[in-house]
């Protein structure tokens, strides 16, 4: 005996044979693929990206902790730049730190650490840190007259903002500066790069 025929699997039979449907689902399966392998794609390109990010920039903390070493020989070198005779020893002393912050500076550009070139340049509040606004009519308004910190990039990244003075424009309405208070203003700021 056969097994009895129903409606059931009549009705199967027919919709399994109706080519309308079977194209339908063979697109809507197509494009299920599809997107399934662009979402794959994306996520193995963002995890690319991140390899990438990850290896220029994983000395970030690192490089920033070697700036303050960085900034302590250039104050040394420049606490030896005074007209004050210096012996033999102390001039090997300075020539020693000179040649410790150049292998450390070249060691850091060559890891993507930059120096921010800020004088003379206009001001950047992404780039600079204004720590004062000063009068230099020499200078046009929102330009850095003074660097008291270098600020450094890694890549094109920034890794500390440079510290500077930034031009102000002039007041018409104020007196001419006396020469006792100019001389007092600069005795301020030479105390001021000197403590920095």
């Amino acid at each position: 005996m056969g097994n009895p025929h129903s409606i059931e699997d009549e009705a199967v039979a027919t919709e399994a044979v109706d080519m309308g449907t079977l194209l339908a689902e063979n697109a809507s399966l197509r494009d299920r693929l599809l997107r399934a392998l662009a979402e794959a794609e994306n996520t193995r390109r963002r995890a690319d990206r991140a390899i990438i990010d990850a290896r220029k920039f994983a000395i970030t903390e690192f490089a920033r902790e070697l700036l303050i070493v960085v900034d302590n020989l250039q104050r040394t070198v420049a606490a030896s730049e005074p007209e004050v005779p210096m012996t033999a020893e102390n001039v090997a002393v300075v020539e020693g730190v000179k040649a410790t912050l150049r292998i450390l500076t070249q060691t850091l550009e060559r890891f993507g650490v930059r120096k921010i070139e800020a004088l003379g340049q206009p001001f950047d509040p992404n780039l600079h840190e204004a720590v004062m606004e000063v009068e230099d009519p020499e200078q046009p308004p929102s330009t850095v007259v003074r660097i008291v910190e270098d600020g450094y990039t890694i890549h094109d990244r920034l890794l500390r903002p440079a510290r500077v003075f930034v031009a102000k424009p002039a007041r018409a309405d104020a007196p001419p500066a006396s020469d006792a208070e100019a001389g007092q203003r600069e005795r301020g700021e030479r105390f001021a790069r000197r403590s920095l």
